[in-house]
């Protein structure tokens, strides 16, 4: 990352909505910038299947896995505004292949970190676990508020886009796919 031009940038745009790039309170803004975008798109370089290892090659478990409310945060690549919801991943595995529960999340947060769609973040979540695991199915459901809604635009805080991505056996099983739905919806 180039966090020079970073800075660069960001000085120019205070200048061009009229601020002082030099006044006492944004002295250190360009800098600090610079070192959030490091942190905030950590994930563009990265490979989200790389946390899919597969620690459990013998288990017997063919049932399902559901990791919910994952929270996450990310950047609409539209407005580089943030959004930020929670996430949920389930899958079924098959021929014993287990990952760690902890490696779900850490797949949602890699791809999260990036300028972003929700519809990418849903699909990538869920083809990436489907290529490494090959499990009998996956589910992936994202919750999140876009503040690109809620503070500009049509200003409509406290809205929720939903995004879901199904893939094998919860595509043709539609109780497979209520149970999910129904330990999702559970508090």
């Amino acid at each position: 990352m180039d966090k020079e031009k970073i800075q660069r940038a960001v000085k120019d745009i205070l200048e061009a909505i009229g601020e002082n790039p030099e006044r006492e309170g944004l002295k250190g803004t360009p800098d600090r910038i610079a070192r959030m975008f490091e942190e905030i798109y950590c994930g563009l370089n990265e490979d989200p299947k790389k946390h899919l290892e597969i620690y459990f090659q013998d288990e017997k478990h063919e049932e399902l896995v559901l990791v919910k409310d994952i929270p996450f945060y990310s950047t609409c690549e539209h407005h580089l505004v943030p959004f930020f919801g929670k996430a949920h991943v389930a899958y079924i595995p098959k021929g014993g292949k287990l990952t760690g529960l902890s490696k779900l999340a850490r797949v949602v947060e890699t791809v999260a970190r990036r300028p972003q769609l929700q519809e990418r973040i849903t699909t990538t979540v869920a083809d990436a676990i489907n290529e490494v695991l090959n499990p009998h199915g996956v589910v992936v459901i994202v919750e999140a508020e876009h503040m690109c809604m809620t503070m500009r635009g049509i200003k409509k805080p406290g809205s929720k886009t939903v995004t879901s991505a199904v893939r094998g056996i919860f595509q043709k099983d539609a109780a497979a796919r209520a149970e999910v739905m129904s330990l999702i919806n559970h508090k």
